[in-house]
């Protein structure tokens, strides 16, 4: 497995990442949106609750993690129809609607 990241600050811990979950990283050349495939696919996913036009700016914390939670409790055809949900905890054995990310 592997996870292609963006090429911010906020994914300077990624060796730590892809160590406790036993995958690979790369990172996507600047402007090649088509190498970050999933990524572009979840931010049009997240479109469905914050529309482009829309401003973020007064967007609670809690309406976010609404959106996480709906998104990551979807089928996925990709996933054999499983959930995110279900198959990082199949592969980590952490439930990730139990991390303080998503909690409700």
């Amino acid at each position: 497995y592997s996870i292609t990241y963006d090429n911010g600050k906020e994914f300077s811990g990624h060796e730590q990442v892809n160590k406790s979950i036993n995958c690979k990283s790369y990172f996507a050349k600047p402007y090649h949106s088509w190498e970050r495939g999933q990524n572009e696919n979840a931010n049009g996913l997240l479109r469905q609750y914050f529309p482009k036009t829309m401003s973020l700016v007064n967007v609670a914390c809690n309406e976010v993690k609404i959106a996480v939670n709906k998104l990551n409790s979807r089928p996925r055809k990709c996933l054999g129809f499983k959930t995110p949900y279900q198959v990082f905890f199949e592969r980590t054995g952490i439930d990730a609607r139990q991390l303080g990310v998503v909690r409700l």
